[in-house]
């Protein structure tokens, strides 16, 4: 199971209702944060989620109100025996500015940490459960895309092991790793026993004008976590500053076969989300608008 809480839904400027932009994904032991701007360290805490569980940080890009809670969530973590090995992923570019963040403050750095810097589209993490695969938006600085990926597991039919009567153990253990087995003078195939359940996709993309890799990032996800920074009618506004409108964000949706639209990232100047979410379901039916401690499970 997949669960995503939105931690922070505005953009450049918070405002009293949402927080800088922070989403974390959650699936088996992973703790995946994408994005930490400022106050995201107490948007967990809010949210009742332990900053010390978070085991990826996914950096989109280098823009203050994208990375400005990194500073304290690590000064927390050092101070709270975090155990774990943090790994950070970000543009071209995030060492440099990792390691200038770093240093302009003071505190015990005791972390275990490594930062990646991602060069390539493509996958660039892969386990045994999932894979996360980066694409480089268009944006003004260097700017990635990510793309969450669950892994397709074979599951037994429980009602096809009964007909057949094979005793729990290594036998099943063989048909749900697909082999066939041969039981009571019969083979039986894996094929007869179990199914695939198909992996489910989260995609996320921030800040950027609409491109190709838009499409990469989006292609046919269960949700698709789109910026929608302003609504169609400040399209000028948007092309300027290098994001989307919310008829932009649908369109992706569209063309990339998407099943749910997420939208995020809102400018301050709107003060509810009612009239940004009337606009997406015009243009995309399956359309909501994200707001700060919202809840979402795959």
């Amino acid at each position: 199971m997949i669960k995503i809480i939105f931690l922070g839904t505005s953009s450049m400027v918070p405002t009293k209702d949402r927080n800088h932009t922070s989403i974390l994904l959650k699936f088996k032991e992973e703790n995946i944060l994408v994005d930490c701007g400022e106050g995201t360290q107490r948007q967990l805490r809010i949210a009742n989620e332990k900053p010390t569980r978070i085991t990826k940080i996914l950096i989109t890009h280098w823009h203050g109100d994208h990375v400005l809670g990194i500073p304290g969530l690590l000064q927390t973590l050092a101070a709270s025996n975090y155990q774990k090995n943090l790994l950070i992923f970000g543009p071209e570019g995030t060492k440099r500015f990792f390691d200038n963040l770093i240093k302009t403050f003071i505190f015990n750095n005791n972390l275990n940490y490594e930062i990646r810097e991602i060069i390539n589209d493509g996958v660039f993490y892969e386990n045994d459960d999932f894979g996360i695969e980066a694409y480089k938006l268009e944006h003004k600085i260097p700017c990635l895309g990510y793309r969450f990926v669950e892994k397709d597991k074979r599951k037994i039919n429980v009602a096809s092991i009964k007909k057949y009567r094979i005793p729990e153990g290594p036998l099943i253990g063989k048909l749900q790793r697909g082999e066939s087995i041969v039981y009571n003078g019969k083979k039986i195939s894996s094929d007869d026993v179990s199914y695939i359940q198909k992996g489910k996709t989260v995609g996320f993309i921030t800040d950027t004008n609409v491109c190709e890799n838009c499409l990469n990032v989006a292609n046919s996800a269960d949700i698709l976590i789109s910026e929608a920074t302003f609504k169609e009618d400040l399209k000028e506004k948007a092309l300027e500053y290098s994001h989307l409108t919310v008829k932009d964000a649908a369109y992706i949706a569209t063309r990339a076969n998407v099943k749910k639209l997420v939208l995020t990232h809102f400018s301050q100047r709107y003060k509810g989300i009612g009239e940004l979410e009337e606009e997406a379901k015009k243009y995309f039916k399956n359309s909501v608008c994200a707001y700060d401690f919202m809840k979402l499970t795959l």
